[in-house]
């Protein structure tokens, strides 16, 4: 007996070969099936009896798969149904999941494909959104506003669904966040969430990782090895930062999406891989299909449920809940007596652009919390960045500071660092702190002096940087 028996099943296909085929592996199952012939005698069984799924085939002879989903979304809310599509009618059957569909498969279609597409729509209906996701997702996604409470409701929605979620948003919005999110809310929360950045990997190891390996294919290869959609097999693969792949990576991505099969570098066999697909990246993709830098198949793909995290900027007073969530935090971290923010301090941070985000406002209350020598955090102790005028001219010519021609001829001198300005940054003030503490002999007292701050200063500055062991 499985945890599917005697669920019913509405199976919906001109062909009476394939309905046999559906119905035999569904009954190894357990779920009992009902089929229909066309799109009329499906919508009679529907009114008729309660099914827990719905597969159809996308030709009917006298309609459309797409018009079937469409009336289920519309008469039987919460009824999972699953798109079977030629390999012809990809792009169709994409409009099938926008439409609502829950997932499609491609004829010929194999045994192991519907038995895990059947398993996956019918744990859907027996994994609705719990307290506890709701708690997840409080915790996760933290604000109140508009924009964030809607961006909830589409995540609930998405959490039935199989298709490709494409995630965008400027950097530092939390794009990683929200996958890892629709991963938990999903009924594929048992399987693994592999995140990977797409710009980080050497491109001549890039097909190797995707793929894997095996033992002797190439110079290296001293063992077989396991790629990144075989590692998310039965769960999600999270593609960051997807514009960054090269095309011919593009290519061979595209494939393995559409057909879920992988052949491994120096492998005769193909392998059939259950995943769901989550992709983001802050770059504009539409400009770059313009350019000729990314694939339009390959968008078409990725891109069939979007979704836009808003910048901090627009999220009015979830600056104020985030800024307070992330210094509590912090205290904790640092083992810290508890801070706060002045109101001064809370209309300050509520003008800040925040060009980088969720992730910018993160370092500013660091550097808040190292600055303050007191309870209070106040305007003195927050760098925000400020929205630019666009409308002043930016020239050294009609500037009245005298130093301004000579700090541009300087910043053109200087190369931009590779890492990143924070890190960066961090790597200057670290390296100062280790001069200081060696020239005073590791007394912390005096290297506070020489550096013109507190001790206090100095001590939330050591913990920042893992330098505060107490053996030194």
């Amino acid at each position: 007996m499985t945890i599917y028996e005697n669920l019913p099943a509405l199976i919906v296909d001109d062909e009476e070969d394939l309905r046999i085929l559906m119905t035999m592996t569904l009954k190894r199952l357990g779920v009992q099936c009902i089929t229909a012939e066309n799109l009329q005698h499906a919508q009679h069984l529907l009114a008729k009896h309660q099914f827990s799924i719905c597969l159809t085939d996308l030709n009917l002879p006298d309609g459309n798969g797409i018009d079937l989903v469409q009336h289920i979304q519309q008469h039987y809310t919460g009824l999972p149904v699953a798109v079977i599509s030629a390999y012809g009618n990809m792009d169709v059957a994409i409009s099938a999941l926008k439409a609502g569909a829950f997932d499609f498969v491609s004829k010929p279609i194999q045994k192991a494909q519907l038995k895990a597409l059947l398993e996956h729509a019918l744990d859907v209906g027996h994994h609705p959104i719990t307290a506890l996701d709701l708690q997840i997702e409080d915790q996760t996604l933290i604000g109140q506003s508009a924009v964030m409470q809607q961006l909830k409701r589409t995540l609930h929605k998405l959490a039935r669904s199989q298709a490709p979620v494409y995630i965008s948003g400027e950097s530092g919005t939390g794009k990683e966040v929200v996958a890892r999110l629709i991963h938990q809310l999903s009924n594929r929360n048992q399987g693994p969430f592999v995140p990977v950045n797409c710009g980080a990997i050497p491109q001549e190891l890039m097909e190797s990782e995707f793929f894997g390996h095996k033992k002797g294919s190439f110079t290296g290869a001293h063992q077989d090895k396991i790629g990144l959609f075989q590692a998310a097999h039965t769960g999600t693969l999270f593609l960051d930062e997807v514009a960054d792949l090269p095309l011919t990576m593009q290519v061979k991505l595209l494939r393995a999406i559409q057909e879920k099969k992988i052949r491994p570098i120096g492998s005769d066999q193909e392998i059939a891989v259950d995943i769901r697909i989550l992709s983001a990246t802050h770059k504009n993709l539409e400009q770059l299909i313009q350019d000729g830098k990314f694939r339009q198949d390959l968008y078409f793909r990725i891109h069939v449920i979007d979704i836009l995290i808003p910048p901090l900027r627009e999220r009015g007073q979830d600056i104020i809940i985030l800024a307070e969530h992330f210094l509590q935090q912090i205290c904790a971290d640092w083992q810290l007596e508890g801070l706060y923010l002045t109101e001064q301090a809370k209309q300050h941070l509520l003008n800040g652009y925040y060009e980088g985000n969720v992730r910018e406002l993160r370092n500013i209350m660091e550097r808040a919390v190292t600055l303050c020598d007191r309870q209070l955090i106040d305007i003195e102790h927050l760098q925000v960045t400020k929205p630019q005028i666009s409308n002043i001219p930016q020239t050294p010519f009609n500037s009245a500071s005298p130093n301004t021609l000579s700090i541009q001829s300087a910043a053109e001198k200087t190369p931009l660092p590779k890492e990143g300005l924070e890190e960066y940054l961090a790597n200057i003030e670290k390296q100062l702190l280790i001069q200081a503490l060696d020239s005073t002999h590791w007394n912390r007292t005096l290297a506070a002096k020489k550096l013109g701050m507190s001790f206090r200063s100095l001590r939330y500055r050591l913990k920042k940087f893992g330098l505060d062991d107490e053996e030194l």
